[in-house]
């Protein structure tokens, strides 16, 4: 998991094992990927986080997520 942890860059893609967009990476905060303030579904301009562990791979300058899209929506948290 720490390997993947360095391989995480600032406003590289997040997708759903789906392969739809889930945010852009803010940066990394502690065991968490802070999402930038954009992504916020809610209009309301919070910056929301996933956890590291929910990270399957990092390839082509994406980070893919273990989980679809929808999971990943409801599994943030800010």
């Amino acid at each position: 998991m720490s390997g993947m942890r360095e391989q995480i860059e600032e406003h590289m893609e997040v997708v759903g094992s789906c392969g739809m967009h889930v945010g852009t990476v803010d940066h990394m905060e502690g065991d968490r990927i802070k999402l930038t303030k954009g992504d916020d579904p809610d209009g309301g301009g919070h910056h929301h986080y996933l956890p590291l562990t929910a990270i399957a791979r990092v390839e082509g300058g994406r980070v893919v997520l273990t989980m679809n899209h929808e999971e990943a929506l409801r599994a943030r948290t800010m």
